[in-house]
């Protein structure tokens, strides 16, 4: 499945820097009605703030409405995300899951998603894997390295005024290599 108006996120663990890319990316194309997805295998309990949407056997997705808490979908919101949408998923229903999501997006609206595992089922507008020498549990992303991708290293990303990335015509565009 081609989606070209995603832009998808991976990362060597946490602290990669997948969540600070992902708001530096909502703020810069807030104006352009950005959407906001964060995808975990984890089934933890709910915070405030979510409202659910919808909830199958292998998932839950809710709808993140609280700015102010220190959850990464709070920080999405905060960037400027006009929706931010938080799916509790297991392996097997990802692509179900995230294909629900969708149902909730308006067509071809810019869209940033946190999920290694969807990169194995979609071929992204974009695909970055953040790398970080401080990323904390460390993930095996080898699989993911051979699928086409960008690898940006945190250190590297902080230095940037601009991303070197835009979004026209319903897809995502690499402007400039990154380095």
């Amino acid at each position: 499945m081609v989606i070209p108006n995603l832009l998808l996120i991976a990362g060597t663990g946490n602290k990669s820097g997948k969540t600070t890319l992902a708001c530096r990316v909502i703020e810069q194309f807030r104006q352009s009605g950005i959407s906001a997805v964060k995808i975990t295998p984890h089934f933890h309990d709910i915070t405030p703030g979510l409202l659910l949407l919808s909830e199958n056997k292998g998932y839950s997705i809710y709808e993140e409405l609280d700015p102010q808490s220190a959850k990464d979908t709070s920080r999405m919101l905060r960037a400027g995300a006009q929706k931010v949408f938080f799916a509790k998923v297991t392996d097997n229903d990802l692509l179900t899951a995230f294909t629900e999501i969708l149902k909730f997006m308006p067509d071809d609206t810019p869209i940033v998603c946190e999920s290694p595992g969807l990169r194995y089922f979609l071929d992204p507008g974009i695909f970055i894997i953040m790398r970080s020498e401080e990323a904390n549990n460390t993930k095996d992303i080898n699989k993911l390295l051979k699928l086409p991708h960008v690898l940006m290293k945190l250190n590297d990303f902080n230095k940037m005024e601009r991303l070197p990335f835009s979004f026209s015509n319903g897809k995502w565009v690499i402007n400039t290599l990154f380095n």
